[in-house]
């Protein structure tokens, strides 16, 4: 297989669907490094998913969601949706998030970032129906983490911000559109 030395495509233009700082960072910063000239523009829109998604699934639905709304409000290349989630298996209950990019013909990309465990005060607060950001705002008692740091960057005490874990995020739901070749 012969590698691409430069993206299959060219992308002028993205919308995000969410107004979160964090978020923005790291769609800009992955952005960036393969479309160094392209614009960038937020909408708030809704998710349609809990505030907490609790699986990988709703999460997917809802950056899907975010993504379609952003690029039907602005004439773009590319809509992105970001959906941070908690999933919990047999180890414990875990942090991440998922990725979806979608163009103007529909084709979907998607990416997740890595999985970290939830200390277990914060776990049985997500399982009594709290959100994850509020709550580490409390377990801190600092003000709007998940605009900054977010859970990962409190708990790896900044070795991995939240806009750092949202960039990988994003390139992996760019794939598509790097080496778009390599999916038809």
């Amino acid at each position: 297989m012969q590698q691409l030395d430069r993206p299959s495509r060219i992308v002028s233009t993205a919308v995000v669907g969410t107004t979160n700082p964090a978020k923005l960072a790291a769609v800009e910063n992955a952005l960036k490094q393969i479309w160094p000239q392209v614009k960038i523009a937020s909408v708030n829109v809704d998710s349609g998913v809990r505030a907490q998604p609790l699986s990988d699934q709703e999460a997917i639905l809802g950056a899907t969601n975010r993504a379609r709304l952003a690029l039907a409000s602005i004439d773009a290349d590319l809509g992105i949706g970001v959906e941070g989630n908690t999933v919990e298996i047999e180890q414990g209950m875990f942090s991440t998030a998922w990725v979806v990019v979608v163009d103007r013909v529909g084709v979907i990309g998607l990416g997740s970032s890595g999985r970290f465990l939830l200390p277990e005060v914060v776990t049985q607060a997500v399982r009594q129906g709290g959100e994850l950001g509020p709550l580490m705002d409390e377990l801190t008692g600092e003000q709007n983490t998940k605009h900054k740091q977010g859970a990962v960057g409190i708990l790896t005490n900044n070795l991995i911000t939240r806009s750092a874990a949202l960039e990988t995020a994003v390139i992996f739901a760019l794939t598509r559109f790097i080496n778009s070749a390599y999916y038809a």
